[in-house]
C-alpha cells in the first residue's frame, strides 16, 4: 500500500471585505496526507478607520491615476500591518503570505476586476514570498472571478451538505451531480451597515433593530423582484450593483433607517432559505455559516425559520476568519500548481491554478 507523505505549509491569509469592517489576518499550517486538514493558529482583525473606511468606499468612483496612487497607499498600509503582526507573534516558518487585497471593481460582464494591495512591492515591503491577484486570471478565462472560496469549502468542509457565507454579501458553495456549485445569494452587510450608520451605529448588533420594527411588504416584495435572483449561476455581484439595484429601491421609499433595516433583514433571509429550499439535498440538510453576519442573531432566526435545514455556526474563529483562512489555501494551491479556480462555480472556459507570486 502507497503511503503518501505528508506535507505542511506555513501561510498568511490577509482578507479585506466589502463590508468595511476590517482587515483580517489568519496564520495557518496547512498539512495534506490522504486529505488536507488546516489549523488556524493565530489571528487578527484590524478596524478600518473612519479615514480608511472613506478612502476605500469612494475608491470605486476615483479615475485611473487615482487609484493607482491608493493602490500604493494601501499596500504601505497592508505592509506595515502584516509586518506587525508577524513581528508580534514572532512568525520565523512562513512559506507566503496569501493576500485577496481589496475588491475596488468588479465588473465581469465587462472583463474587469480590480483588486488593490496587488503589488510586488507588497513583498518588497514585507520581506517575504506574496501570492496575490487571484481573480484577474478568471475574468480573462471568460469567469465571473468569484466565488473563490468554494474549493476551499470543497477540501476542508466536504462533511456539510453546503457551506455560507454571510460578509459583506452572502454566497453558497454545495456539490450536485459531482461538481462544486457556488454563486452569491444577495448582498448583507454592505446594506445593512449602510442603514446603521445613519442610525450612529457601526452595525445592527445581533439584529436589534431589526427585530423592534416593522418589515415594509411592499418594499420587500420589490427587492425580491430584482432580474438577479431569477438569473441561474454563475452568477457575482459587487458594489456597483448595490449602488445601481438596490440602493435605489431603499431610498425610493420614504421609510427611516430603522425600518429599511428590519425589511432589508427579511429580504436577506427570504433569499437565503429560499436558496437552500430550492435544492433538495439542501432543504433538510447540514448547513456551515460563518462570516459576520452569523453574529446577527435576528436574521439567523428569520433565516431557520424558513428552513428545515441544520444550521450550523461553528467557533468565532471559523466564524471570522474563514475566508481568510481559504485564500491561504488558495496559496498553498498555488505554489503546487494545483487547481485553486473551479469552472464549475465561475463559470470560466476551465479549471485553473491562479494568483501571481512575487518574491522580495
Amino acid at each position: 500500500m502507497l503511503i503518501e507523505k505528508t506535507e505542511t505549509y506555513n501561510v498568511l491569509g490577509v482578507m479585506s471585505g466589502t463590508s468595511l469592517d476590517g482587515l483580517d489576518l489568519a496564520f495557518a499550517k496547512f498539512t495534506r496526507s490522504e486529505n488536507w486538514r488546516f489549523e488556524i493558529v493565530r489571528t487578527v482583525t484590524l478596524p478600518y478607520s473612519l479615514f480608511w473606511q472613506r478612502r476605500l468606499s469612494e475608491a470605486i468612483n476615483l479615475p485611473k491615476r487615482e487609484l493607482n496612487t491608493l493602490d500604493k497607499e494601501y499596500t504601505r498600509y497592508l505592509a506595515k500591518a502584516i509586518k506587525n503582526f508577524i513581528a508580534e507573534n514572532q512568525i520565523t516558518n512562513l512559506d507566503a503570505i496569501c493576500s485577496h487585497g481589496h475588491t475596488v471593481l468588479h465588473q465581469p460582464h465587462k472583463g474587469i476586476t480590480v483588486q488593490i494591495g496587488n503589488r510586488p512591492k507588497l513583498a518588497k515591503l514585507t520581506g517575504q514570498r506574496v501570492i496575490c491577484d487571484f481573480r484577474v486570471q478568471d475574468v480573462k478565462l471568460g469567469g465571473q472571478g468569484a466565488p473563490l472560496v468554494p474549493i476551499g469549502d470543497a477540501l476542508l468542509f466536504g462533511n456539510y451538505d453546503a457551506c455560507i457565507n454571510l460578509g459583506g454579501f452572502a454566497n453558497i458553495s454545495y456539490n450536485s451531480a459531482g461538481k462544486r456549485i457556488a454563486y452569491d445569494i444577495c448582498p448583507v452587510n454592505v446594506v445593512l451597515n449602510h442603514y446603521a450608520q445613519q442610525l450612529g451605529l457601526n452595525y445592527d448588533r445581533g439584529g436589534e433593530v431589526a427585530s423592534t420594527h416593522k418589515v415594509h411588504s411592499i418594499l420587500r416584495q420589490e427587492l425580491n423582484r430584482l432580474p438577479f435572483y431569477k438569473s441561474a449561476p454563475p452568477k457575482s455581484l459587487g458594489m456597483e450593483w448595490v449602488n445601481k439595484e438596490v440602493l435605489p429601491i431603499l431610498e425610493r421609499r420614504k421609510l427611516s433607517p430603522a425600518r429599511k433595516i428590519s425589511t432589508y433583514t427579511e429580504h436577506i433571509s427570504e433569499q437565503i432559505a429560499k436558496a437552500l429550499n430550492l435544492q433538495k439535498n439542501l432543504k433538510n440538510g447540514k448547513i456551515l455559516i460563518t462570516g459576520g453576519g452569523s453574529f446577527n442573531s435576528y436574521l439567523m432566526e428569520c433565516i431557520a425559520y424558513k428552513t428545515h435545514a441544520e444550521l450550523v455556526i461553528p467557533e468565532d474563529n471559523l466564524v471570522e476568519y474563514k475566508e481568510a483562512l481559504i485564500f491561504g489555501l488558495l496559496g498553498v494551491l498555488r505554489l503546487r500548481n494545483s487547481v485553486n479556480i473551479l469552472k464549475s462555480v465561475t463559470g470560466a472556459s476551465r479549471d485553473h491554478c491562479a494568483g501571481l507570486i512575487y518574491t522580495p
